[in-house]
């Protein structure tokens, strides 16, 4: 017999394969067909045609796409998708919407195209040379550091320390900001529609290039007008009016224009370039004027909007899909829609009132936040006594013990201190510039109202305390200490994972029972080009949320729903309860099923105070432990830092460049030994079980270790070096441009393999008080697509392709070369638009 995951062999406590009611034998060859192959996947002896596949047979969605994998590999019977088994939800209605389907050829193999794999030398060579332009970029900024901290130290007096550092920080800033442009134009030029292969010198100028505008501090400035600037003088063309509020920054802004009066709301991408098979294709990206992109929408290459056209909330433009000028499209891939999604009135908004809101900015940044920033750290060497005998040379280095003191009590002080005077400042400051903003209330953009409105959601987004206190209790007391609307929560324990966001905490209302997984983004602030508007957006009681959800004011949900991840909120037509939702555009699925309740007992009584007791331990002193580990990171590193006085003095810069390089080193290292190390060095193993059983709330601790440093290794043969020390089976030359990976040692990708910016392979999923894990593979050569989502044990075939923005689910398996795409994921056969199926030349 054929290995299965446990969720499909185990069966809960009273849970029923079978349906006990009167057994109804098949009528048709189809039938006969269609039900031998359900009851050899459940391991039943056979199975009612009229029985509801969840409800009768206690069957789940996991069990349900290994049902479609079998069926597919029959030739006897039409292909069926997970999205049929939902619409026909017995044997004998999707006998009927199988037959009645348009026919469909056997398992795409075309069009395919042949791909040469990378050579290994290739690769090697240009991670070396990646390395070196790395050091020559430390050695250069450790060069103007030393000049120009020798120059603000030689001022005298408070006045004359303020104006050398507004002079020095002012001058470093527009460098900082003008040298990526200016490296754009001298090692580019003008990005044209190509193609090129990856690992070779025309990627190692546009891995260059991409790095510096990542790295461009003019990113701070996303929703300000100065952005828009900023784009232009990369080469966008880009309309008057026009506000961006997506940090994803358009890599080849050649090819990106936009018209006067659009609106690109935040964690949308529109990158102007994909990778696919080993190859980088770069494409235009064209929007017309007064276009609205919704919040979490993907955008490839070749791809237009007419003026007035709306793209909605998590949603995707697949190359060569065009909206006509006035027409709203939501979806994965797009489709037609009615749905309004520019909600918000217009409001006086002029050039004029930009170019202040631009100008104050500027002044605002040149003569307070820069000075302060370079000024700060010289005054802190000056009037902190310890730091200033430190930085004088002849200290003993390395082998003094004063050395492990001063960097011990300025670590204690740095770490903890921002602690508590973040934690404080959160829980005060926000609430007292919330009385400016009123809900319900239109407000032109670049004023005062929008100063304030962007300031409360920076302070109440610090992704450092929503990663402490998330996935345990102390996550409800966070989010109510900063405005959330918790009341009457009912406690789980899990009640919030550690990626939360919203735009105003204020207006954010949760219902009691919920829980919710990571990536939870309330969209609860409406823009147009000239205005925007908060209101209240509300989560019912009683909810499950899964991953990576976009969840907007007005919402069409109520109580007892179960939101799948990456599905699209609807926000038209009655109110849904006691119904799952799942895709997008969203259809109903089952709320819950037999199977994934066995655990329910542990979630009532005494059970669950027990349980819900032992938790709220375990999970303190998981708290405790990596406030230690990340304290501990920031106490070496600033030894290091003060061990270099002595070697300062003589050799300032190099000193300067050789901490930038330790510390990212030392870094990965650092948080990988952690990592591994709270598995033992072990490999994880495919679960189902309880939220308030153990092993779990071990589990979550792997997902509370650090790797924002993985961003910075994008696009190099580095990352894959580190997913290897991290315990994934990665193959030879994968190019990695940004995917991430939750469950590293249950996660195999094989050679020569393609994953875009933004995609996530999560080998584990939460459904409501049920855990469950298992392996996920990618084969040899498969190219997973920007902002794709595959979830747990999936298995892809060498070469397949899945579209961006797509959402792999659970047990899905993808025959070799093919192409897959939507939310969910199903095969394309009739996308000519798409990436071809790949061979790859051995």
């Amino acid at each position: 017999m054929e290995d299965k995951p446990l969720d499909v062999l185990t069966p809960g406590p009273g849970e029923s394969a079978v349906d006990t009611r009167k057994y109804n034998g098949p009528e048709t060859g189809i039938e006969k067909n269609l039900a031998g192959v359900l009851a050899e996947v459940m391991c039943v002896e056979r199975v009612s045609v009229d029985s509801h596949f969840f409800d009768d047979l206690g069957a789940n969605s996991l069990v349900m796409a290994h049902f479609c994998a079998r069926v597919r590999k029959r030739a006897d019977l039409p292909s069926a998708s997970i999205k049929d088994i939902y619409r026909h939800p017995t044997i004998r209605s999707l006998a009927t919407g199988l037959a009645n389907a348009a026919p469909v050829e056997p398992s795409i193999p075309v069009p395919t195209a042949v791909v040469a794999p990378a050579r290994t030398v290739r690769y090697t060579l240009c991670g070396i040379l990646q390395f070196l332009l790395f050091l020559g970029y430390s050695f250069l900024a450790g060069l103007v550091a030393d000049r120009g901290y020798a120059w603000v130290s030689a001022g005298s007096g408070v006045i004359d320390v303020y104006l050398r550092s507004f002079v020095f920080g002012g001058v470093g800033f527009v460098a900082l900001c003008t040298f990526p442009v200016a490296a754009k134009w001298l090692l580019i030029g003008r990005f044209k529609p190509c193609e090129f292969p990856v690992w070779g010198l025309t990627y190692l100028r546009f891995w260059t290039v991409k790095v510096l505008i990542h790295a461009n501090p003019m990113i701070f400035f996303v929703g300000n007008p100065l952005y828009v600037l900023y784009l232009r003088a990369l080469g966008a063309r880009i309309g008057k009016g026009v506000t961006i509020l997506s940090r994803n920054v358009p890599v080849c802004p050649d090819l990106l224009t936009v018209g006067a009066g659009t609106v690109i709301r935040k964690d949308s991408f529109f990158l102007c370039y994909r990778a696919h098979a080993g190859r980088i294709q770069t494409g235009r990206v064209t929007l017309g004027r007064d276009v609205f992109i919704g919040e979490k929408t993907v955008l490839d290459i070749d791809v237009s909007m007419g003026d007035g056209a709306q793209l909605g909330h998590t949603s995707t433009l697949y190359s060569g899909q065009t909206v006509p000028g006035g027409q709203r499209w939501h979806g994965s891939p797009a489709q037609p829609t009615q749905h309004d999604y520019l909600r918000i009135e217009p409001a006086e908004c002029g050039t004029l009132r930009r170019i202040g809101f631009g100008l104050v900015t500027v002044l605002q940044l040149f003569f307070l936040y820069v000075p302060l920033a370079v000024g700060g750290v010289y005054m802190l060497v000056a009037l902190v006594p310890a730091l200033h005998d430190r930085l004088e040379p002849g200290t003993e280095g390395l082998t003094s013990p004063d050395l492990y003191i001063d960097a011990l009590v300025l670590s204690l002080l740095l770490f903890f201190g921002f602690v508590v005077v973040g934690l404080a400042v959160m829980f005060t400051v926000p609430r007292l510039l919330n009385l400016v903003v009123k809900p319900n209330k239109v407000y032109p953009l670049y004023g005062f109202h929008y100063s304030v409105h962007r300031a409360i959601g920076r302070m109440t987004n610090i992704k450092f305390f929503t990663w402490l206190f998330g996935d345990s209790s102390y996550i409800v007391h966070y989010l109510r200490g900063i405005g959330y609307d918790l009341s009457r929560v009912e406690q789980t324990g899990s009640n919030f994972g550690t990626e939360v966001q919203h735009e105003t905490p204020f207006l954010c209302s949760v219902g009691s029972g919920t829980m919710v997984a990571d990536g939870l983004s309330v969209v609860n602030a409406d823009y147009s080009s000239t205005s925007f508007r908060v209101s209240r957006a509300s989560i019912g009681s009683n909810n499950f949320l899964g991953n990576n959800i976009a969840y907007p004011s007005g919402a069409r949900t109520g109580e007892n729903c179960l939101l799948a991840t990456k599905v699209m909120v609807p926000l038209e037509g009655e109110v849904r309860e006691g119904v799952g939702l799942l895709g997008s555009p969203c259809f109903e699925i089952p709320r819950s099923v037999e199977r994934d309740s066995r655990f329910d007992h542990l979630r009532t009584g005494d059970e669950l105070r027990r349980s819900l007791a032992a938790k709220n331990r375990y999970n303190i002193r998981s708290m405790i432990f990596f406030l230690l580990v990340r304290w501990l990171h920031l106490f070496v590193l600033t030894v290091f830092g003060l061990a270099n006085a002595e070697l300062y003095d003589a050799f300032g810069h190099v000193m300067i460049a050789a901490f930038l390089v330790f510390s990212l080193g030392f870094t990965a290292v650092y948080f990988v030994l952690v990592e591994r190390g709270i598995a033992a060095f072990r490999r994880l193993q495919p679960q189902v079980c309880s939220i308030y059983e153990p092993y779990f709330w071990w589990h979550e601790r792997l997902w509370k270790v650090p790797d924002t440093y993985l961003n910075i290794f994008n696009g190099t043969p580095f990352k894959n070096v580190i997913w290897r020390m991290l315990g994934v089976r990665i193959g030879s030359r994968v190019f990695d441009d940004g995917c991430y990976m939750t469950e590293r040692t249950l996660t195999t990708v094989g050679d020569d393999c393609t994953l875009n910016a933004g995609s996530k392979i999560q080998c584990h999923s939460q459904e409501d008080g049920t855990f469950k894990s298992d392996r996920s593979t990618l084969g040899a050569g498969c190219t997973v697509g920007v902002g794709a989502h595959v979830h747990y044990g999936v298995t892809m075939g060498a070469d397949a392709v899945l579209a961006p923005d797509s959402f792999l689910m659970k047990g899905e398996e993808v025959p070799p070369h093919a192409r897959w795409g939507g939310n969910p994921a199903a095969e394309m056969r009739d996308a000519p638009h798409q990436p071809e199926a790949l061979t790859r030349k051995e």
